[in-house]
């Protein structure tokens, strides 16, 4: 006698994104795995006294997205502190900021009326060290008819008593007011020229470029307490989404903690696997935290490293000069020696790495890194590449034939439409050669969808994919939702559990009101109706 399922969805259009991708209309679970799948009344003798039965009424069920790559601190980051990806002109976000720095005035005066109560309390881990800051996250200037970045000037207009920080959206530039720039006047003193611009004059503008911005990451990241708060609301924007797992870059950070702590609470509604910095490396290798470590819910991932900067910032590695500066190339924010230095010595700890590149000087780095690391093949290492977002032919080759993992983000293609930031730097020759996901998925290159926070919304990145500026280049909407199911969950070693809806595995899965197939031409406008993760509901906005 077979066993009653805990949950029957019925009435649906599932989606197993399966090779070939069949579709049925009901799918059971029992104790968080796949079951069954069929008609409803097939599904339904299934059905037992305390049985469950969602009716889908005709929505489309797919595998849950799995992000491959998102900063989950910082998603968070945007619910709490001043969202400035909405901001449509350098005003505007000063206004942003400015409603935010009223908000920590009203905060702190109410802290001084129990000033007596709280003597005690201090800038520990289990609180927020920044708690002076007015912090203001996600602005593309790129989308603004005022193309620049913000500055000390903008910034001075917030708060000249209060340190003000605004970061864009690619987090490889930042802006500063003058209180931070006296705050930190030693340790920018010592960055490198290029990384602080500065005034004819010799004075700092305010803006912040890669390891110049350290000090003030550092000042501001959250303590255990703060990193929980910027956690669960960061959870619940994943859940809203359809994100049952994602990949989170980790550096200094308090998270790990927090997602373990959930877990074992019970409490933690998304799948995480943590790609750790290098510089955590050996303290991996200490504790014995290897690849694929972990729980169900929480694993170790990656090691992770840049080479590179940003298109944004100008700071991408570039084989030849940006198309506004004759005169740039890029810069490395880790050279390519230390790069391969640090690949091998993972490599031969047996740990997956994955290296951020997006100019195509930086993709070849890191695929000549990876050949060289000869204790492994990459391919059977996974090793992953993220943005990828200037390759060239050969770059594509190697990709495909070393098995390497392209972890792209079809949301930047946002930048990549006539009078885009892509044509600004890159000029359109250029521009037309990015992002080329077409071209990578017909070479058998491994694609492996995410968003890098920005924003962190599955249904917008495969819109992107399937809507691509340059039609050459686009993928079908089968292919794109694969790349950010099961492509991801083979990028983190997950294909035989999750990425699919077939019997033996999590049943993960993420229920839209609308056809993305039918809606093609619209698929970021489609909502997500319910979010499932092990069986259980944990988003239910129908």
């Amino acid at each position: 006698m077979t066993d009653a399922a805990d949950r029957l969805f019925v009435n649906g259009e599932v989606h197993t994104l399966a090779a070939p991708d069949l579709t049925h209309e009901a799918v059971a679970v029992r104790d968080g795995e796949i079951a069954r799948l069929g008609r409803s009344h097939e599904v339904r003798f299934l059905e037992g006294v305390d049985t469950e039965v969602i009716d889908l009424d005709g929505r489309v069920l797919l595998p849950g997205f799995i992000d491959a790559h998102t900063h989950l601190t910082t998603v968070g980051r945007y619910l709490v502190h001043a969202d400035l990806s909405v901001a449509d002109s350098p005003d505007e976000a000063i206004d942003l900021l400015a409603e935010r720095a009223a908000e920590v005035e009203d905060r702190d005066s109410e802290a001084a009326e129990v000033e007596n109560r709280d003597s005690e309390a201090s800038d520990d881990e289990s609180g927020d060290p920044a708690t002076d800051w007015v912090l203001g996250y996600g602005y593309d200037e790129s989308a603004w008819d005022e193309d620049r970045y913000l500055t000390r000037a903008d910034l001075d207009r917030v708060s000249t008593e209060r340190p003000v920080a605004a970061f864009r959206e690619d987090m490889h530039v930042a802006a500063v007011n003058g209180v931070v720039l006296d705050r930190f006047a030693d340790e920018l003193a010592s960055a490198p020229d290029e990384t602080v611009p500065t005034h004819a004059a010799g004075e700092p503008t305010g803006v912040l470029l890669e390891s110049a911005i350290d000090p003030v990451y550092e000042a501001v990241e959250p303590g255990a307490e703060a990193t929980r708060s910027l956690v669960t609301a960061a959870l619940d924007d994943c859940a809203a989404k359809g994100v049952t797992g994602f990949h989170d870059m980790v550096r200094g950070s308090h998270a790990p903690r927090v997602y373990r702590d959930l877990d074992a609470a019970g409490e933690l509604t998304a799948r995480v696997r943590i790609n750790y910095w290098s510089d955590h490396l050996d303290a991996l290798r200490e504790v014995g935290l290897s690849t694929n470590a972990g729980s169900d819910a929480v694993e170790t991932g990656a090691i992770k490293s840049y080479t590179d900067g940003s298109f944004g910032g100008r700071t991408a590695r570039i084989s030849e000069p940006y198309a506004d500066a004759p005169d740039e190339t890029g810069q490395w924010v880790v050279d390519p020696d230390e790069l391969a230095a640090t690949v091998a010595d993972a490599t031969a700890a047996g740990y997956q790495f994955t290296a951020h590149a997006i100019g195509d000087e930086a993709v070849d780095a890191v695929l000549d890194a990876y050949e060289e690391a000869s204790e492994a093949d990459p391919g059977e290492a996974r090793h992953r590449i993220e943005h990828v977002e200037l390759a060239d032919e050969a770059a594509i080759e190697r990709l495909a034939e070393t098995g390497v993992v392209a972890s792209v983000q079809p949301n930047f293609l946002k930048w990549a439409g006539d009078g885009g930031l892509y044509e600004a730097r890159l000029g359109p020759e250029r521009t037309a050669a990015t992002n080329r996901y077409r071209d990578m998925l017909d070479a058998g290159v491994r694609l492996a969808f995410g968003s890098d926070g920005m924003p962190m919304d599955p249904l917008l990145g495969v819109h992107h994919a399937v809507n691509a500026p340059v039609e050459a280049q686009r993928l079908t909407v089968t292919e794109a939702l694969r790349a950010y199911t099961r492509g991801a969950a083979y990028a983190g070693f997950d294909e035989d559990r999750l990425g699919t809806v077939e019997p033996g595995k999590r049943a993960d899965f993420a229920v839209l009101d609308a056809s993305p197939w039918e809606e093609s031409a619209a698929i970021r406008e489609i909502e997500v109706s319910m979010t499932v993760v092990d069986g259980d509901v944990v988003y239910d906005g129908r």
